[in-house]
C-alpha cells in the first residue's frame, strides 16, 4: 500500500478565524428571542416536556400516555404565554443580554406555564367547567379516554380525581424545572424566594375565592386581596419579579416593577369584571353574566352592595339576594343586576379605578427601567395591553383560571405602591 505523504500545515499561512465575542454572541441570542418571544418558550417548552413525558414512560407507559402526556399537550397547546413574555421583557427591560440568563428565562417561562396548567386544570374542577380553550376541560376528557361518561357518578368521579393528579404533577414539574435551570448562587436564592411566594400566594387566593363564592359575602377589600393574591401577583408581579432577579436588577428598580406589575395585574382584572357582566359575547368570546350566575365575589359585585347597603336601597339589595349565585337567572334578571351596578355607580367607580391603575403602572415603570430602549419599550407595550389601554399592543388575555375573577378598591394604590403585600 502506497504511504500517504505527510502534509505540514502553516496555521500561520492559513491563520484560524477570530473568536466570536461572547458578549456578542450572546446579545445575538436574545435579539433571536426578541423577534418571537412566545415561539422560543414553546420551542423550550417542548424540549422540557418531551423528557419529562419520557421520564414518566420508565414509570408506567400508560400514567404516561393517558396523563403525563395530557399535561404535555395542554401546556403547549394555547394560551398567550403572558406570564414568559413579561419574565422576558422584565429582564431585559433590566438589561441582561448574557446566554446564561436568556436559557435561565425560557426555562422559568416555561415553569411559569407549567404552574399555569395546574391552576387551570384545577380551576376547571373547582368550578366544574366542561370546556377550557374551546376544547373539553381535562378531567372531561380523561373520563371519557378511559371509556366513562363524564355525566355517569363513575366517570364523574374518575375525571374529577384524574384531572387533580394532573395538575399536581404539572406543580411538580414546574417546581423540577426551576430546581434544574443552571443559575449563579445568589440568583438561585432570589428567585427561589420568588417562587414560593408564586406558589403559595396563588393558592391562597383561590382558596378566599372559593370561600367568598361559598359564603355569599365578601368585602370590597377582601375582594382585592382575593384577587391580588389569586391572579395580579402570579400572573404579572412575581413574572417581572423573576426577570428583574435574573437581570440582577437592585432593590429600587425590582421595587418599582413589582409595583407596575401588581397595578397593571389588578386593572386587568377590574376590566375583566366589567367585561363578566357588561361585555358582547361575540366580542369577549364568554357568556355574560356567568360572573353573576356562579356568585363570584368580585370587587364590582361588593362596590355595589356595599353602597345599596349605605344607601339603604332595598330593591337594589333585593335584585342581587335573588341573582347573585343563581344558576336559573334570566336574561332580564340580569339586566336588573347592570341597573344596580349603574345606579349605585359601582361601574363608573371600577371603570375610574382601573384607568388610575393603569396610569400608575405606566409611571411606576418608567420609574423603574427607560421605556425609549427596546426592552422598556416592549415592556411597556405588554404592561398597557394586560391593564386595558388601548395603545397596547392587543387584547388583555393573560388566560387566568376561571376566565375573570376581581380586584381593585381603596387602599389598593398604596399597597401596590408598597409592593410589599403577599
Amino acid at each position: 500500500m502506497a504511504r500517504i505523504p505527510a502534509v505540514e500545515h502553516s496555521f500561520a499561512a492559513c491563520p484560524l478565524p477570530p473568536s466570536p465575542d461572547p458578549s456578542a454572541t450572546a446579545s445575538t441570542a436574545a435579539g433571536a428571542v426578541d423577534a418571537d418571544v412566545a415561539g422560543a418558550v414553546l420551542r423550550t417548552a417542548r424540549a422540557v416536556l418531551a423528557e419529562r413525558v419520557a421520564q414518566a414512560s420508565e414509570i408506567d407507559a400508560s400514567f404516561a400516555g393517558e396523563l403525563a402526556g395530557r399535561v404535555a399537550d395542554f401546556t403547549l397547546d394555547g394560551g398567550k404565554r403572558m406570564r414568559p413574555r413579561l419574565l422576558w421583557w422584565g429582564m431585559r427591560a433590566c438589561g441582561a443580554v448574557d446566554a446564561g440568563s436568556t436559557a435561565a428565562a425560557l426555562r422559568l417561562g416555561v415553569a411559569l406555564e407549567l404552574i399555569q396548567t395546574c391552576a387551570l386544570i384545577h380551576d376547571d374542577v373547582m368550578d366544574r367547567s366542561r370546556l377550557r380553550r374551546g376544547k373539553p376541560a381535562v378531567h372531561i376528557g380523561l373520563a371519557a379516554r378511559a371509556g366513562l361518561s363524564p355525566d355517569s357518578e363513575r366517570g364523574s368521579a374518575f375525571g374529577t380525581s384524574a384531572a387533580v393528579l394532573a395538575g399536581d404533577l404539572a406543580l411538580a414539574w414546574a417546581d423540577d424545572t426551576v430546581a434544574e435551570t443552571a443559575l449563579p448562587a445568589p440568583v438561585r436564592r432570589r428567585i427561589g424566594a420568588i417562587w414560593r411566594s408564586l406558589r403559595t400566594e396563588m393558592v391562597a387566593g383561590q382558596y378566599l375565592d372559593l370561600h367568598g363564592q361559598a359564603t355569599g359575602g365578601s368585602s370590597a377589600a377582601r375582594a382585592i386581596r382575593t384577587a391580588c393574591l389569586k391572579s395580579a401577583l402570579y400572573s404579572v408581579e412575581r413574572p417581572l419579579a423573576i426577570g428583574a432577579a435574573l437581570a440582577d436588577a437592585d432593590e429600587h428598580t425590582t421595587a418599582a416593577l413589582r409595583s407596575a406589575g401588581r397595578c397593571a395585574g389588578i386593572a386587568f382584572q377590574l376590566r375583566d369584571d366589567l367585561l363578566g357582566v357588561f361585555g358582547d359575547p361575540a366580542r369577549t368570546g364568554k357568556p355574560s353574566g356567568d360572573d353573576i350566575r356562579e356568585g363570584k365575589p368580585t370587587y364590582l359585585l361588593a362596590v355595589a352592595r356595599e353602597r345599596a347597603e349605605a344607601a339603604g336601597d332595598e330593591g337594589a339589595l333585593a335584585v342581587l339576594g335573588h341573582t347573585v349565585g343563581n344558576a336559573d337567572v334570566t336574561e332580564g334578571d340580569l339586566a336588573d343586576v347592570r341597573g344596580v351596578f349603574e345606579a349605585t355607580g359601582a361601574r363608573a367607580h371600577v371603570e375610574r379605578k382601573a384607568e388610575r391603575l393603569r396610569d400608575h403602572a405606566v409611571r411606576r415603570l418608567g420609574e423603574a427601567v427607560d421605556v425609549d430602549a427596546h426592552g422598556g419599550r416592549q415592556l411597556l407595550g405588554l404592561l398597557r395591553t394586560v391593564s386595558g389601554d388601548p395603545s397596547g399592543f392587543g387584547p388583555a388575555t393573560p388566560d387566568d383560571p376561571g376566565g375573570h375573577h376581581s380586584p381593585a378598591a381603596a387602599g389598593v394604590l398604596s399597597a401596590a405602591e408598597g409592593g410589599h403585600v403577599r
